[in-house]
Formats: C-alpha cells, sequence, structure tokens
C-alpha cells in the first residue's frame, strides 16, 4: 500500500447512464463494511532483512531494504502455507459483519498470489504450497454470499524488468527495462488472467499508479470490458477517475460529498503482516470508526496481514469478533445507510435511511437526556439493543429535541437509537456552510476564500503562491455558540501548515479559541465553546502557500 491521497481526475472508465451506475453501485453502497487482505511472500521475513528491523510497512520490505531481486525471489521457497484455510478466513469476515473481500492478488514485490500463466513468479510455481488461494477464496466467498474482489498493482513491479518502483529501482541488472514493455507482457496479460479465471470479481483494486499516463492507463480498459459489472477504485492513472475515492489510513472531516468512497485502514500499522508491530487500534476505536465512516457516507475497508503460516492474526481475529458481535445488534444502522443530516454531532454520530434517524451515542448524557438538534417531530424512538423496542420520550424545543435516556447506556462503545421523524430533516446546519468569506490573499479566481465553505470535495481556498502564512475568515448571519471545527487541507502528501490558529472576533479584538501544529485531511477537533459572529484560521506556518479545501464551524448546546 502506499497513500495515492484520493486525487480526483476527470475520465470514467466506463459509458454508461447515471441510472446503470447506480445499480452496477448499488451492492456496495449497501455493504459499508468490507475486509482488505495483503498476503504474499513479504510475510516470511515479516518486517526483518539481514538481522535488521526494516523500517516502514510490512509489504514494503523488499523496497525499504533495498533487498536484491534474486535474494528476495528466495523468500518464495519458504514460502509454505499450510495453515491456509479459506473457508476460514471468510468465515472470520462474515462473523464481523463484513459483507465484502478484497485480496492482494499481487503486489509492489510482482509476486503473484494466483496461479499465473503469465509469469511463473507465482505461488503455485515458485512455493511449495502448490495451491492456488485466490481460486480457494473465491469457491469459499460464493459459499458464503461474500462479494470477492482483487487489488492488483499495475504500475509499480519491483521483481519483473521494467516495472516502476518509486524512489527508482536498486537493482538496475534485475530491474532495468521498457515499462511499457512491462504493462504489454505482464500487469494487462495478468489483470486479463485474474477477469476470467476466477468468475465474478466484484472490486478490482489498482494501486500506486506510478509512471502512468493516459495512453497506458488505456491498455487495461478493453480488459476490465471483461467484466462489465465490477467496480473499480481510483488508483488506475492516467486521469481516470474510477468508481470510487480511497482514502488511505484516515476519514475525511467532513466526509466526500457527491462521491462514493472507501477509507481503507490497518489495525495496526502496517499492512503486510509484521511479526513485532504489536501497535493495535482496539475494538472500541473500530467500531467508532464505522460508524463514524458510514455516518459520512463511506465504506470501511479495514486489513488483515496473514502470517507466512496463512494465519491471520489472532489480535485481528479478536477485534473482528468483537465488532461482529455490535454488528448483531446495530448492523440496521450501518448497511445501506446514508449520512445523517447533521454536521456535527457531539456526543457521536448519525446515520439515516428515509424516514428513520439512527443515532449512534459514543459519549451517553450523564443526566439522561440526549440533546440532537433536530426541530423534526419523532413518531417513535427506541434503542436497537433493547429487543422490546420500549419507546423512549421526546420533545421538540426550538432548534433542539430532548430524547430522555436510561441513566446508563446499553453499550459503553456505540448505543445505537432508532429514530422515527415527520417529513425531511430539519437540522442545525454549521453557521459557515456556503459563505462567501474573506482572505489574506488567494491565488487566483478558482481559490478563492468562498471554495472554503462550498461543502465541495473539488474546490479549495489557497493564498497567493509566494505566501507561507495566511487568514481565512468567516462571518455568520448571527452570533452562534461554536465548539468544534472539521477542517481539510489538501496540500499533497506531506501536507503544508505546521502552525495555526483558530480565532473569533471580541469587539475588535482576536481571541485564540483552538491552537495546533498541523492540519491535514481528517482534522476534527473540540474546543470551549465560544459566542462570536465572526472566526478565522489564522495560518502562522506552512510550507506551502496555505490551502483549506474545507472549513467547518459548528454549534454546540
Amino acid at each position: 500500500m502506499f497513500c495515492a491521497g484520493a486525487a480526483l481526475a476527470q475520465q470514467s472508465l466506463v459509458q454508461e447512464t447515471k441510472e446503470q451506475h447506480e445499480a452496477r453501485m448499488a451492492w456496495w453502497k449497501d455493504a459499508r463494511f468490507g475486509m482488505f487482505i495483503h498476503w504474499g511472500i513479504y510475510s516470511v521475513p515479516a518486517g526483518t532483512y539481514d538481522g535488521k528491523q526494516i523500517p516502514g510497512i510490512g509489504e514494503w520490505i523488499m523496497n525499504r531494504g533495498k533487498i536484491p531481486v534474486a535474494r528476495y525471489a528466495e523468500y518464495a521457497k519458504e514460502f509454505n502455507p499450510v495453515e491456509f484455510n479459506a473457508d476460514a478466513w471468510v468465515n472470520i469476515a462474515k462473523n464481523a459483519g463484513m459483507k465484502y473481500i478484497v485480496i492482494t492478488s499481487k503486489h509492489h514485490d510482482g509476486f503473484a498470489m494466483f496461479h499465473s500463466e503469465t509469469s511463473s513468479y507465482n505461488i503455485y510455481d515458485a512455493t511449495p504450497f502448490k495451491r492456488d488461494p485466490i481460486a480457494e477464496l473465491t469457491a469459499a466467498c460464493k459459499k458464503a454470499g461474500i462479494r470477492f474482489g482483487l487489488y492488483y498493482s499495475q504500475a509499480q513491479d519491483w521483481h519483473h524488468r521494467g516495472g516502476a518502483a518509486n524512489g527508482g529501482h536498486w537493482d538496475p541488472a534485475a530491474q532495468d527495462g521498457s515499462f511499457d514493455d512491462y504493462l504489454d507482457k505482464i500487469a494487462v496479460p495478468q489483470v486479463r488472467e485474474i477477469l476470467t479465471k476466477y468468475g465474478p470479481i466484484s472490486v478490482l483494486w489498482f494501486d500506486t499508479p506510478t509512471n502512468m499516463t493516459k495512453e497506458r492507463a488505456e491498455k487495461f480498459i478493453p480488459v476490465l470490458k471483461l467484466q462489465p459489472q465490477i467496480i473499480v477504485n481510483n488508483r488506475l492513472g492516467g486521469g481516470f477517475e474510477g468508481d470510487l475515492s480511497t482514502p488511505e489510513q484516515y476519514i475525511p472531516a467532513t466526509g466526500i460529498p457527491g462521491k462514493d468512497w472507501e477509507t481503507c485502514m490497518t489495525m495496526n500499522d502496517t499492512w503486510g503482516y509484521k511479526s513485532y508491530d504489536d501497535h493495535w487500534k482496539s475494538s472500541d476505536d473500530l467500531i467508532q470508526k464505522i460508524s463514524d465512516i458510514a455516518s459520512k457516507g463511506g465504506n470501511f475497508l479495514l486489513n488483515v496481514g496473514p502470517t507466512s503460516k496463512g494465519v491471520i492474526p489472532q489480535p485481528s481475529v479478536d477485534r473482528l469478533a468483537t465488532m461482529g458481535k455490535w454488528m448483531k445488534v446495530n448492523s440496521e444502522a450501518i448497511y445501506g445507510s446514508s449520512p445523517g443530516p447533521f454536521s456535527y454531532l457531539q456526543w457521536g454520530r448519525a446515520t439515516r435511511k428515509g424516514d428513520m434517524l439512527y443515532l449512534h451515542v459514543f459519549n451517553w448524557p450523564a443526566g439522561g437526556k440526549l440533546k440532537v438538534p433536530l426541530q423534526n417531530k419523532v413518531t417513535t424512538a427506541y434503542l436497537l439493543a433493547d429487543a422490546s423496542k420500549k419507546k423512549l420520550s421526546t420533545k421538540n424545543e426550538g432548534d433542539w429535541l430532548t430524547i430522555n435516556v436510561p441513566a446508563t447506556a446499553p453499550d459503553s462503545v456505540d448505543s445505537v437509537i432508532s429514530m422515527r421523524i415527520e417529513g425531511a430533516p430539519v437540522a442545525l446546519k454549521s453557521p459557515s456552510a456556503g459563505k462567501s468569506g474573506a482572505a489574506s490573499s488567494t491565488a487566483g479566481p478558482d481559490f478563492g476564500p468562498e471554495k472554503a465553505f462550498d461543502g465541495s470535495p473539488d474546490s479549495r481556498w489557497k493564498a497567493a503562491g509566494d505566501q507561507r502564512s495566511g487568514w481565512l475568515e468567516v462571518t455568520f448571519d448571527k452570533p452562534a455558540k461554536i465548539g468544534h471545527a472539521s477542517m481539510v487541507e489538501n496540500a499533497g502528501r506531506g501536507q503544508g501548515i505546521r502552525k495555526f490558529r483558530l480565532e473569533y472576533k471580541d469587539g475588535s479584538e482576536w481571541k485564540p479559541a483552538l491552537e495546533g501544529t498541523t492540519i491535514g485531511r481528517a482534522f476534527s477537533k473540540e474546543f470551549t465553546p465560544v459566542v462570536a459572529e465572526t472566526f478565522r484560521l489564522n495560518v502562522l506556518e506552512s510550507t506551502v502557500a496555505p490551502q483549506i479545501d474545507e472549513l467547518q464551524l459548528d454549534i454546540v448546546p
């Protein structure tokens, strides 16, 4: 894996009507939760080469350790995953509530995890295993009613001559060659193989489009047409957008409105197995993440990195089992859901299905009263964890709805209230939404301050190119009690802002509400509420001209 950002391109992979597109994407939008599997011969060294722990993610060990091609290929002889059981893996996913699986058919190291006729550098021909796990997983998924997808590294290939390599080749005698020959003789034929050998493939997940031009990407289009119902991500390259954006290792602070998107994420710090990576996210964190993602209209593709023996690490299994228990009670609030109508909820998140709202309460109210920024009348409300569906009483008071809840949360992590409302949701919006704003400078007419408040993922405010500081200001229609800020900075992989202060105007004086260093694409922070009409983001230090995709300020009770 490699964070390609979610750079949005302009061209579609297939020509179809909006209705056809929606029909093709329907199952994926309903699923909301899938399993990513990064598995290959990198699980043999498991993060260690020549007696040293190699920094970075496990599947990049060949690149990060600058391991010669011939030496790395020797790991194939040690790769014998005799404990691999396709049915067991699929059952782990299914019991977690996952609806689809995407596994690496070939990663950047060039090793195919299927029986390839294009290259003998594959699990059947080059290892003692002599089995095709892709074929076995295809069958297991079909039996379990799980959708099956494949990851394929189309550009980076550190084994086959001519394949791309981020940072350049380190073993030129073995790696140098024609990239176009590589595409014609290895990548395109192997994609053709995986799309013809295993029946219907639901997802094709490309990655790191190094050196990919429009002409090179077009080589894959005829092959993709072999499976007209397939869903393809946005990483083929060459200006092709694909069907979905792929934020990696983060949840976009304000979602990606108008786009289908999928956060892919590890449970620890690596995709491919590393024996010493024990920095695990908690089950509680992962449960709240799936609710957060669904509340913003995205899918959650959560990774496991099996060992060289074919075993999914026990910490991953344990976390997925815990998520599965929560999903058994609350999946109604995840599957087939759309974003809730709220810009921000101090106590949690919300999803929606028609006139049903699902309130995901992370922080249970101590006083037994849950405040919701909603004006609609409620016809029924109850806890999903309550089998009796005992009705919770509600009361409307201006912009706020109060729900009387039990003193104790049924789930300490995420208790879900199911609520049917009358009419379309009328929710309290961010007072910064749609404002024209003001700024210290702009890079041109396409980068005005209003772009930071328009709710679009495709626009942004950007200061003049020679600036390394600057400010972005917004004035509301009237003073509001603000206690939360969401910000999205998309200035490249490293991001640019290094020091900032969110300020509010008190008379003629600017006072600090929040201070920080980096912003990035997932910034969401609460602060001590202040009542004011004018706020500004004061960027004090930046490595590039400051730029903000979205600045959202939220009202609190």
